[in-house]
């Protein structure tokens, strides 16, 4: 099937996968560019509102100034969510960059461009899960890196962690912090559950606290489950009766090994998929 892909940018919409940089633009060479990643699924787009404002946020981050206002944004992206037929699974990308070098390596905080791109991307089906293993690499933390913003120039460091995973037969990679405790995934905020309680690794500076992630935190405590923010090793991933991932691109994924320690797709990850389209759809 070929993926549908609309496109705005300066002032209109785009069929396709426009050209939006150019060759002496700063974020092309020098990197600056950001994104944020929200869904459409059967016609809802849960916290929208929270990833267009994370956008901007990650612009400041990175030292330069949004262009739009979260709630314009919000609302264009409605706009163009109705290119595409009713029941179409999107991935929803805002993403700002510099064009003008500020002094030396640094981008104008002015030039900011944006861009919109909203691309079909089917969601996982609820009986998708994943496998995990670990890495050489680790998460870098904000003295090194821009780990406040959701950042391109973060992606080549977990791109190398799923090469790594991949290569020895695995989905995704449990990652570590500078200190050697587990942080995240490559590409997603990481759960485990151990005697019923919910455990899931404290934002430390070295990774994204999501907002899927928190979504997730806040259902499952309203159901009367115990949630707890801690530092998480290795070998407690391994004691856990049921690990599961969340992020924005597929929501929720069960995991059914680390390494040779195996899982079952427990009730958690059950209960936090159905709290969370419940959510969803009283939200719509």
């Amino acid at each position: 099937m070929t993926r549908q892909i609309h496109t705005w940018f300066e002032g209109d919409w785009h069929t396709g996968n426009p050209a939006v940089m150019k060759a002496a633009d700063h974020g092309t060479w020098l990197g600056t560019l950001i994104f944020d990643g929200a869904r459409m699924v059967d016609g809802l787009s849960p916290d929208l509102d929270k990833h267009c404002a994370r956008a901007n946020h990650s612009a400041l981050a990175l030292g330069f100034n949004p262009v739009m206002e979260a709630d314009a944004m919000v609302a264009l992206i409605h706009e163009g969510l109705k290119r595409f037929e009713s029941g179409t699974a999107v991935y929803i990308r805002p993403m700002m960059w510099t064009t003008e070098t500020d002094s030396v390596i640094s981008g104008a905080p002015d030039s900011t461009a944006l861009c919109i791109c909203l691309e079909e991307i089917p969601m996982a089906g609820p009986d998708a899960s994943t496998t995990l293993t670990t890495t050489r690499f680790r998460r870098p933390t904000l003295d090194v890196a821009t780990v406040n913003a959701k950042a391109g120039c973060l992606y080549p460091n977990n791109a190398r962690m799923m090469r790594e995973a991949q290569a020895k037969g695995f989905g995704n990679a449990l990652v570590a912090d500078a200190n050697g405790n587990v942080a995240e995934t490559a590409t997603s905020n990481v759960f485990m559950v151990r005697d019923g309680e919910v455990l899931t690794p404290m934002p430390n500076g070295t990774f994204l606290a999501g907002i899927t992630r928190a979504r997730h935190m806040g259902l499952l405590r309203g159901a009367g489950k115990t949630v707890v923010e801690t530092t998480l090793t290795f070998d407690d991933f391994h004691s856990a009766d049921e690990v599961f991932l969340t992020g924005n691109m597929s929501k929720i994924t069960p995991v059914t090994a680390f390494d040779d320690t195996s899982y079952q797709v427990g009730p958690v990850a059950r209960l936090a998929r159905e709290l969370y389209w419940d959510w969803a759809k009283s939200t719509a």
